[in-house]
């Protein structure tokens, strides 16, 4: 049966390329900004594919950080300009270099390699160009600004499009699933604290490239921001539940904080330890979770 995909949506010079099943994993929402002079393209989805001879020509591509769901299409591109945080940029430079980002062990390692080059058609760009934080990318009409705001990886980023006022939040996605924060190159607290400053951003329109697609108006971005975070504080308390009788960090990625028991993820053991061990570092250093063997930890009671 075919998957439809979900409509785009044109925002002045700006279009959100609509991905399939609603941009759900391993598709996503790309976004095309047409300037005067040039043309940017914002983390090339499987959903490009079909359709790349039928865009205008593309001068840049650039991806808000380096995961397989993000540069799926920038093989179709090579003659364009490819931009990526300079914390990142090891991830695209090499298959090792986005291996590293993820930090899996073998076999899944192995595995994982053969899907994002299969499935996701990962080719290295040596010639990749890093952006930083508060750089602008001047189209000709249309301005793009770059917000770093790491966690999900550490290079990962927003985009600011002027003078649309579009706000394009990568896989701060906004979705019932929550923060991912993951992989050897996520960090939690990085990541709360890029959602803190994503609080104060301003915009008449927010993008995202999972789930949501657009949303218009702060007030409906800052509710569905805040039930996204809200899921870091659930994942913490089902934690601090859990440790009411001491468990390793074995145990405590077994039982499934972050996926569903029933998900068939190949990787949710080691995303779900990388996960936790965030947490009950954190709970350790506040003095909420004690060690009381080595490697088996306990909450301790108020």
């Amino acid at each position: 049966m075919a998957v439809e995909a979900t409509a785009d949506r044109r925002i002045g010079r700006v279009t959100v390329l609509g991905g399939r099943r609603g941009g759900r994993y391993p598709h996503g929402n790309s976004v095309l900004v047409e300037g005067r002079e040039e043309t940017v393209l914002i983390d090339p989805s499987l959903a490009v594919l079909p359709r790349a001879t039928s865009l205008p020509r593309v001068d840049h591509v650039l991806n808000s950080h380096c995961h397989e769901d993000h540069v799926a299409g920038n093989f179709l591109f090579p003659d364009a300009r490819c931009h990526l945080h300079a914390a990142d940029l090891p991830g695209i430079r090499s298959l090792d270099g986005l291996m590293a980002i993820y930090g899996y062990p073998e076999p899944i390692l192995a595995l994982f390699r053969k899907v994002v080059v299969e499935e996701f058609h990962f080719v290295p760009r040596s010639d990749a160009v890093a952006f930083e934080d508060g750089d602008v990318f001047d189209l000709g009409g249309a301005r793009l600004r770059v917000i770093h705001a790491p966690g999900h990886t550490r290079g990962h980023s927003f985009f600011h499009v002027e003078p649309d006022d579009v706000l394009y939040l990568g896989d701060v996605d906004l979705s019932s699933f929550g923060p991912y924060y993951g992989d050897a190159w996520s960090d939690l607290e990085d990541f709360e604290r890029t959602l803190e400053r994503a609080r104060g951003l301003e915009a008449r329109f927010y993008a995202t490239f999972h789930h949501v697609g657009v949303l218009e108006g702060r007030a409906t971005f800052l509710e569905r921001l805040e039930r996204f975070s809200a899921v870091i504080r659930r994942r913490e308390e089902r934690l601090l539940s859990y440790l009411a009788e001491s468990h390793s960090l074995d145990e405590i990625a077994r039982h499934r904080f972050v996926y569903r028991p029933q998900d068939m993820i190949p990787y949710a053991e080691p995303v779900e330890r990388r996960s936790m061990e965030q947490h009950v570092a954190r709970l350790l250093r506040n003095g909420r979770v004690c060690e009381e063997e080595p490697g088996r930890f306990r909450a301790v009671s108020a």
